[in-house]
């Protein structure tokens, strides 16, 4: 069975950095897309940034430059390096996994909150 866990999340001023992990296991990491959403209150779920499995990787408009998503693909662990952190950037945010099949799976999430 596929476990995410993310870990990282909590409380930091703006303009800060942060780094959040997502442990993955039950499943071959390596083979898998697998991308960072970020729900703030009142709003939908959102891709933030995603990393295929060749590397690829996308990032949304309002973190782009700012953000870094990385896979350590031995250690069956996603990164998300945040720098420059904004306010708006508040929120919990969920690891997501793509099986081969195009199931999703999802973690618990790890709250960041970013104080003006």
């Amino acid at each position: 069975q596929v476990q995410l866990v993310e870990s990282g999340g909590g409380l930091v001023q703006a303009g800060g950095s942060l780094r959040l992990s997502c442990a993955a296991s039950g499943t071959i990491f390596s083979t898998n897309a697998v991308a960072w959403y970020r729900q703030s209150p009142g709003n939908d779920r959102q891709l933030v940034a995603s990393i295929t499995r060749d590397g690829r990787m996308y990032y949304s408009d309002s973190v782009k430059g700012r953000f870094t998503i990385s896979r350590d693909n031995a250690g069956n662990t996603l990164y998300l390096q945040m720098s420059g952190l904004k306010p708006d950037d508040t929120g919990v945010y969920y690891c997501n996994l793509k099986s081969s099949l195009g199931k999703d799976y999802w973690g618990k999430g790890t709250l960041l909150t970013v104080s003006s």
